[in-house]
């Protein structure tokens, strides 16, 4: 029986290259100044894509975390220093606009009335990721909310995972990870969780599959996944 549900975020609530591609665009530009060069080579680092405002598939920033990011920025900008530029990426990704991967209020109230416990788990820093929770006004519908950086590791290592059960006081077995990339279904299956893919992100269903119980268009049909579970 399923007692909570577990979210990632980029990906899951919020539609990742609705939300991120235009932003990636902004942030690139404005870090790489006048210098096109630099531009583009920061945006091939990163697996994006200039022209469609878009992060290729096998984009390593899909699923890590934002001090990856910042590691890798700094190797392609000589005297930058990684700790400086994640202060700037945190910074700007609680700015950015978020596209909702639908409509967040109503599903979070409903999934609430069934009684189900609810947390967030991403491989973003807790601080932003709590400001977009906050800006999409369901910051509150939340028991628990983990950032690579709140001290329970990254995914997809399941302890982030574990902490959301132990806080709840649950067995693993009871909550179901949804998510859209294969790190968020491996920590999931690590857990020893039932393990949902979604769609609004980069990855696609043939991806996500081997490590998915069942792969669902966006968050919003997991209403209609629970009630298929209660079924004769």
């Amino acid at each position: 029986m399923i007692r909570a549900v577990i979210f990632d975020k980029d990906g899951t609530l919020f539609d990742f290259q609705a939300t991120w591609g235009a932003w990636a665009e902004t942030m690139l530009t404005e870090l790489a100044g006048p210098d096109q060069i630099l531009l583009h080579r920061l945006s091939r680092a990163l697996g994006y894509d200039l022209k469609t405002r878009r992060f290729r598939p096998d984009s390593f920033v899909i699923a890590d975390t934002a001090e990856a990011v910042a590691v890798v920025l700094a190797a392609e900008m000589p005297g930058h220093r990684p700790e400086d530029l994640l202060d700037r990426l945190n910074a700007a990704a609680a700015e950015a606009p978020l596209v909702e991967a639908a409509p967040l209020v109503p599903l979070l109230l409903e999934l609430q009335s069934r009684g189900l416990g609810l947390g967030v788990v991403t491989n973003d820093a807790e601080a932003p990721a709590r400001a977009h929770l906050a800006e999409a006004g369901v910051l509150d519908a939340f028991d628990f909310i983990a950032g690579y950086d709140s001290g329970f590791g990254a995914k997809p290592a399941p302890q982030p995972l574990l902490a959301f059960a132990r806080a709840l006081g649950l067995p693993p077995s009871d909550i179901v990870m949804v998510g859209d990339s294969t790190h968020d279904l491996k920590a999931g299956r690590a857990a020893g969780m039932a393990t949902l893919g979604v769609l609004t992100g980069p990855a696609e269903a043939p991806e996500l599959a081997p490590w998915a119980d069942a792969i669902l268009p966006h968050v919003g049909h997991l209403p209609e996944w629970l009630d298929s579970r209660t079924r004769p």
